[in-house]
């Protein structure tokens, strides 16, 4: 969690009597992963020593603070390397009314003339518990942030915890204004507030060593007030009208043969697009109409590399995606989400889950089945059959000689088999043991640097391509071989090319290109985050990483020209991350229709959906998504969404993203009611 507070701040309690140290115990799915340690000075003094791994990656950090008698932050610093190993080393002083901050992100200073919050770049997550006292203290619990905005805390529930007959009084606080999602934080309380646990339900714990036993009870009560509070948005953000709705004069984007057509008007009865006519069409009974100008009507876009949770749901929704597919996730947790979207209780695209089946290493990563043998994938291939699942994905810990007989399995239920290339594996073994396709440019392009010793369960599988792809020779023998291959086994290419991107090109202190285009519609928390690189890039580097860059991008120009099919998917923030993936294959070669089709042709027949979804055709399930400018021409449009349609039911991009605290990128559409309790024309707000 990266808070910290500047000013305003409680007094820490005990920091003017005696040293007293706490423990927290970081778990990943259940299991040990590392641990935090901070220990409070009677001097003011805060100091902070951070460690934790999952899928062979994680911080090291040691942070130091100092506070003045009335809780006032007057120093920060924190130092160590970061998930992916590149350094840490940021610092904030405040002396007098002056504040100034360093980070490899950015520096600056500012003049403070009331209380304030600084937010670093990275930091422990003890630095949330006084972000949280800081706030709480001004009016309306909100409070100036450095280097930018406002942040404001809600109190969302109290609890009295029980365990080994000792009782404890906690709460629980979402911080509003960091993120494009709230920061939820256990605090105990409220005579002593101090950090006490940390929950990402579904995937990690950070708790108060002794209390780990109430970890799930954490997450059920953090759950249902999420729940709570999404249910809440559903009801405002999900606009309803009665049928049938007319879209008019619009050019169609078809998916199919990648081009516009001539405009027309879209109808669309009891959520399913009932016919296309000509523009300028006689209107009959129609209840509600949304004025298309000439406007881009597309089907709705597919991300096909997601891992959601429900806060996620909201950006694909914005970002114009109403089906995700899911690469792994907590079972349970996904099969709940599942059921809450599909009753309306949330807003999100539906989703269409992948079984996860991870070997079981010290590298393993959370979510799905973690097995120990062939049996146990087999089974896990079972289990996945029998809850419906169309497709498993294979991991980095799977054992290479496990991966023909799952496969088979999987393949026996008519299911998809892909994955990451296992470690000691190369990607053409694991296309001729069974794999339809592979997630990430970078696990098919290692089987060209892996040695017999490289670990890629490692940060290797990144800093081999890093270090060695720019002198990848694209036209060698082993290169056209891998291309032949996959034609001949039809294997797909899920590309994830946007993930990467930032990672293998940008310095410390640049922004990431990757969100360039958008950084100034999102809070500056999550902008200073985009300058900052997680992969150790230098100055004597960066030029051979961008080459190395530069060859993943055309390597998959290739593999389309030569007719290996690619799949569109993020793996990192949704809504932006799709539209730079999208812009990313135009650099690639592709034309900017080519590449719409990748993300909605391509996404419906991957998945199985083609009956209904992936192309705007009678019959079809009214998922569409309304543009303000011509993205098969300039595919940057894809980000100017003013529309977006999912089963008939309306969204307004405007509307979805200020509602997390992103700034709109282009007005609704006049949508005017012709019949009784109808939706209402909606005026563009100021």
């Amino acid at each position: 969690m990266r808070m910290m507070a500047a000013a305003g701040a409680l007094a820490l309690s005990g920091a003017a009597f005696a040293d007293t140290t706490s423990h927290y115990t970081v778990l990943f799915q259940g299991r040990v992963a590392g641990s935090e340690i901070a220990t409070v000075r009677g001097d003011g003094g805060v100091d902070v020593q951070m460690s934790y791994r999952d899928n062979g990656r994680g911080p090291d950090l040691r942070e130091h603070s100092r506070f003045a008698p009335d809780g006032t932050l007057l120093s920060f610093a924190v130092k160590g390397k970061s998930t992916f190993g590149a350094p840490i080393d940021e610092s904030f002083a405040l002396r007098g009314a002056k504040a100034q901050w360093r980070s490899l992100a950015d520096r600056g200073e500012a003049t403070l003339t009331g209380p304030a919050v600084y937010v670093p770049v990275d930091s422990s997550f003890e630095a949330g518990a006084t972000l949280v006292r800081a706030a709480l203290r001004q009016p309306g619990h909100r409070i100036a942030a450095l280097p930018g905005g406002e942040l404001a805390v809600r109190k969302v529930l109290d609890r009295q915890l029980q365990s080994g007959g000792q009782s404890l009084a906690v709460g629980l606080y979402a911080v509003i204004g960091i993120d494009t999602r709230p920061d939820f934080i256990w605090l105990t309380g409220p005579e002593d507030p101090r950090f006490f646990a940390l929950v990402i339900p579904g995937l990690a714990r950070v708790i108060e060593q002794g209390w780990e036993g109430q970890g799930a009870e954490l997450e059920r009560l953090q759950l249902q007030a999420e729940h709570d509070w999404l249910h809440e948005l559903a009801t405002r953000l999900a606009h309803h009208t009665a049928d049938p709705i007319v879209i008019r004069n619009v050019r169609v984007f078809d998916s199919q043969n990648a081009r516009l057509l001539p405009p027309q008007d879209v109808y669309v009865y009891r959520g399913r697009i009932a016919a296309l006519f000509p523009a300028g069409s006689s209107v009959r009974d129609a209840a509600a109409s949304i004025e298309g100008g000439g406007r881009v009507l597309m089907p709705a876009l597919f991300d096909m590399h997601a891992h959601e949770d429900t806060w996620n749901l909201l950006l694909q929704i914005a970002g114009g995606v109403t089906t995700s597919r899911d690469m792994g996730n907590d079972n349970t947790r996904l099969q709940e989400i599942i059921s809450q979207l599909e009753s309306g209780e949330i807003v999100g695209p539906r989703i269409i889950p992948c079984g996860f089946i991870e070997g079981d290493s010290p590298y393993s990563a959370s979510g799905g089945f973690r097995v120990k043998d062939l049996q146990g994938a087999l089974d896990a291939v079972d289990w996945y059959a029998q809850h419906g699942y169309g497709q498993i994905k294979i991991y980095n810990s799977f054992h290479p000689e496990w991966v023909q007989a799952t496969a088979a399995r999987a393949h026996q239920y008519g299911m998809r088999v892909s994955g990451h290339v296992p470690a000691f594996m190369r990607s053409e073994e694991a296309i001729r043991a069974g794999y339809d396709e592979i997630q990430h440019i970078n696990q098919l392009m290692l089987t060209f640097f892996v040695g017999p010793k490289d670990d890629t369960r490692t940060l290797a599988r990144f800093y081999l391509l890093a270090d060695h792809a720019d002198t990848l020779d694209l036209s060698s023998q082993r290169v056209t071989d891998l291309i032949e291959l996959m034609k001949q086994h039809h294997t797909v290419l899920d590309t994830t090319l946007a993930t990467f991107e930032g990672s293998f090109t940008q310095k410390q202190g640049e922004i990431d290109p990757s969100y360039a285009a958008v950084a100034d519609h999102v809070p500056v928390a999550v902008q200073r985050g985009w300058h900052e690189n997680s992969m150790n890039v230098t100055e004597q580097n960066a030029a051979r990483y961008r080459a190395s860059y530069d060859k993943m991008v055309q390597l998959v120009g290739q593999l389309y020209r030569a007719g290996v099919p690619l799949e569109a998917g993020t793996d990192a923030i949704a809504g932006f991350t799709l539209h730079r993936e999208l812009e990313l294959y135009v650099r690639a070669g592709l034309s900017p229709a080519q590449a719409l089709q990748i993300a909605t042709w391509n996404g419906a027949r991957f998945t199985g959906r083609l009956a209904e979804l992936g192309s705007i055709e009678p019959h079809k399930r009214a998922d569409l998504i309304l543009i303000d400018g011509d993205p098969t021409q300039n595919i940057s449009d894809i980000r100017r969404i003013s529309l977006v349609m999912k089963d008939g039911v309306i969204y307004f991009p405007a509307e979805v993203y200020e509602a997390l605290g992103v700034r709109r990128f282009v007005d609704p559409p006049a949508v005017q009611a012709l019949a009784p309790g109808a939706l209402a024309r909606r005026a563009a707000a100021p």
